[in-house]
């Protein structure tokens, strides 16, 4: 019985196949986070009427859901067929796309570390950005309702940052039934109300009662202060979070790396 020996470096089938494991679960989320986005769109019309998406005063969240799933699609697509076909160009693409986006986490939170004032200022002015573009979108409506019931405050500052929506504002001329009122998010569940049925009319007027009355009816605090006192007391899953998602995103550089030293050992083995 003869033994051939090859001279030549072969590609680790172990690290191929992990590798278009890793990115299988990419394709299929970015997938399923494309198909989100268009549904959303169909629900509201958008994709009868694309003028629509330039009417928007505010942050639509379903191009935050498009464009992540975009990324993470052309990432996964990319990984997938370097793995397979064993091409080096996609292979390089991946893990050049994946370290650019490890960089810029890293320098987004230092920046937020070193300038948390000017953060602090361009979040509260998206915030009432959003505020005012509040009836213009269901989503960011879902959005806002959910980040006020969840957080229990009102407004990025104060209650009275909806006089920023025409809608619930207190002046001008308009006869809206929510004049001088705040989103039902705003109220504090009454004991008396039926579990599981929410009332989307406990906001109404209340800013025109005296101030003194409104923390017995509805958040005060708002929701930038909200979010600072949120931070210091989950700081740590905060940084589990962000270790998990470093150490996934590392340990697709490493993989798409291995896998090209050794195609380019297996094609170039001198």
């Amino acid at each position: 019985m003869y033994y051939y020996r090859y001279d030549n470096a072969e590609v680790s089938c172990c690290y191929k196949y992990l590798m278009f494991s890793y990115n299988i679960i990419f394709w299929l989320a970015g997938v399923a986070f494309i198909a989100v986005g268009f549904w959303a769109w169909s629900e509201k019309g958008v994709l009868l009427d694309l003028t629509q998406v330039t009417r928007l005063h505010g942050f639509d969240p379903v191009w935050l859901v498009l464009v992540v799933g975009g990324v993470t699609f052309i990432l996964g697509f990319a990984g997938c067929v370097g793995a397979l076909r064993e091409n080096i160009c996609l292979l390089k693409f991946f893990s050049g796309v994946i370290g650019f986006i490890f960089i810029l986490e890293l320098t987004v939170a230092v920046l937020a570390v070193v300038f948390q004032s000017q953060v602090r200022e361009w979040i509260n002015d998206f915030f009432l950005a959003n505020v005012r573009g509040y009836r213009d979108d269901i989503d960011l409506q879902n959005l806002i309702d959910s980040l006020q019931r969840m957080n229990h405050c009102c407004g990025a500052q104060e209650p009275d940052d909806w006089d920023q929506n025409v809608y619930f504002s207190c002046n001008g001329t308009h006869r809206s039934r929510e004049k001088c009122g705040v989103p039902f998010s705003c109220c504090i569940t009454d004991p008396a109300d039926i579990p599981g049925v929410v009332n989307t009319q406990c906001g109404y007027d209340v800013r025109n009662r005296p101030k003194r009355e409104w923390p017995s009816h509805i958040f005060t605090k708002g929701c930038i202060a909200a979010l600072e006192d949120w931070l210091p007391g989950n700081l740590y899953t905060v940084a589990i979070v962000f270790i998990v998602i470093s150490l996934l995103q590392m340990v697709g550089i490493y993989l798409a790396r291995t896998l090209i030293s050794d195609i380019e050992k297996s094609k170039f083995p001198y």
